[in-house]
């Protein structure tokens, strides 16, 4: 990590989500690797909390809500202004490895045509499970999901490659791609931007890479708390606006058409906590 990098962590009334994640980053922290906070228009005092807890962090308030998106460019721009020539964007629902900046980066240093490295991601209350493991997009089937969600870790999950897309729980890019590909798109609001940013990165020649020796546990949905209904709802919308600009009439219509489907099977194995192969199993064998 020789040239400066800036980690972006957007805060959105989630103050002790914020300092677990700031305390996990306390070991990443150098001359050359700094932490930048971007209270989203936070209503409870957020940002005032988080600058007491940790004064050796910067705060950046925004006056409302931009967004993650808007959130995250907003960060960008904050980044760029100290010099950053890398930036890492990470939820503040996370904790990470204390290696997991210097492989992402490493991945960047070394291939020019990398654009985007992410990490492996697992559930922070079920550390050995995938939450995610790379990105599948099929714009033809309106499909987005993540490479392994909700399987045990294992060996097939830790072999670095080319993914389709980067989630925006964790990804790093050098600052002159972001700058290039015009960081991400505000319209979306939340969900599918990332798929829309990696999309875009990809159009310019660059690859989407998956370093799984980067390991980041994630507190899944902790935004949406009891409010899982909006977040599907949320995430249909996004995929909607990602196949409006990216994909075809056809694509949307097939996905209209197999959303409900979807959504009730999500629900079914989040309820159950079933892993996605195994439910696949059950049903085929209704």
């Amino acid at each position: 990590m020789n040239s400066p990098t800036c980690i972006v962590v957007v805060n959105w009334n989630g103050t002790e989500d914020t300092l677990s994640c700031l305390r996990s980053l306390e070991p990443v922290r150098s001359r050359t690797c700094m932490v930048l906070v971007v209270d989203n228009g936070s209503s409870d005092g957020s940002a005032g909390r988080i600058s007491s807890a940790s004064p050796a962090t910067e705060v950046l308030e925004l006056p409302r809500n931009l967004g993650y998106g808007g959130a995250c460019n907003a960060g960008f721009r904050r980044a760029e202004e100290l010099g950053a020539r890398s930036v890492i964007f990470l939820n503040n629902d996370t904790l990470v490895e204390p290696s997991f900046a210097a492989a992402l980066l490493l991945v960047l240093s070394e291939d020019p045509s990398a654009g985007i490295a992410v990490p492996k991601i697992l559930y922070l209350d079920r550390p050995g499970t995938i939450w995610y493991a790379g990105g599948e997009v099929d714009l033809l089937r309106g499909l987005v999901r993540h490479r392994g969600i909700r399987h045990r870790d294992s060996a097939r999950f830790s072999r670095p490659g080319h993914t389709d897309y980067a989630t925006g729980c964790c990804l790093a890019m050098r600052t002159r791609d972001f700058r290039a590909v015009g960081g991400f798109d505000e319209e979306f609001g939340m969900y599918a931007e990332d798929v829309d940013l990696s999309l875009r990165v990809r159009a310019l020649g660059f690859s989407i890479d998956y370093e799984p020796s980067a390991v980041v546990l994630h507190r899944v949905s902790s935004s949406f708390r009891g409010r899982l209904a909006r977040k599907a709802w949320l995430r249909s919308k996004g995929t909607l606006r990602l196949l409006r600009k990216h994909g075809s009439w056809p694509a949307i219509l097939f996905f209209i058409l197999l959303e409900p489907l979807r959504l009730m099977r999500g629900a079914l194995s989040t309820v159950v906590r079933l892993p996605a192969g195994r439910l696949r199993e059950r049903e085929a064998a209704k």
